[in-house]
């Protein structure tokens, strides 16, 4: 994961750009789940562009002493879905996805500034690339299929009805194998490379649409 000490300078922009990603992270689950009929968030104040209703206290700590945190999860309660399936993965993908929606906008700013010869801001220029960067890195981070992540929700609504009781079962394991691989050394060999893979490849690709779009 990333550490805000190896980058001390980045302070101010990893604090924004994490203020952003998480609520509205949150948010699209809370949005995304009561338009399919679940008002649990709504009922609880979560559908809000209020950064405060939406960070986790300890998670938000942790991120400045260990590089590490979470937002607070949304509530949704499947019973109110008519689809549970369908709109279980899509809440469950609202999330990641509006993270990269997030990083996308990012690097379309700032490309779009240096196309029309603007001299950007070094304040803004840092923020955009910790933009860019850190909702790309949310993205693929909470993809991950492991507990409490939301791609572990996706898998579980993607499963036969017969495999899910197992997943169940499997879950308190599942969040101590996430923990495990995701704040010990064993990152560097797990997560670390995942992220060093997907980050610049999305990156990339990002360049190519921007570029077709802005006709470069």
């Amino acid at each position: 994961m990333f550490s805000l000490f190896n980058n001390p300078e980045q302070l101010v922009y990893i604090i924004i750009t994490l203020l952003i990603a998480f609520t509205l992270h949150e948010f699209a689950h809370a949005y995304v789940a009561y338009k399919f009929g679940d008002p649990t968030a709504k009922n609880q104040g979560r559908l809000t562009f209020n950064p405060i209703k939406h960070l986790d206290p300890i998670g938000t700590i942790l991120i400045f002493i260990i590089g590490f945190g979470w937002a607070k999860p949304v509530p949704v309660n499947r019973f109110y879905f008519k689809n549970p399936r369908l709109a279980g993965v899509l809440v469950s993908l609202a999330g990641p996805l509006t993270n990269l929606v997030l990083a996308f906008i990012a690097q379309t700013a700032y490309i779009a500034l240096v196309i029309a010869g603007i001299q950007v801001p070094l304040f803004l220029t840092g923020l955009l690339m910790t933009m860019i960067s850190l909702n790309i890195l949310l993205f693929v981070f909470n993809l991950i299929p492991l507990p409490p992540l939301d791609g572990y929700r996706i898998i579980s609504d993607l499963v036969p009805n017969r495999i899910r009781p197992k997943l169940t079962q499997y879950e308190q394991y599942g969040g101590l194998l996430f923990l495990v691989i995701a704040i010990t050394p064993l990152s560097n060999y797990t997560i670390t490379p995942l992220f060093n893979t997907t980050i610049p490849a999305i990156q990339q690709f990002f360049g190519v649409i921007i570029g077709t779009l802005f006709g470069l």
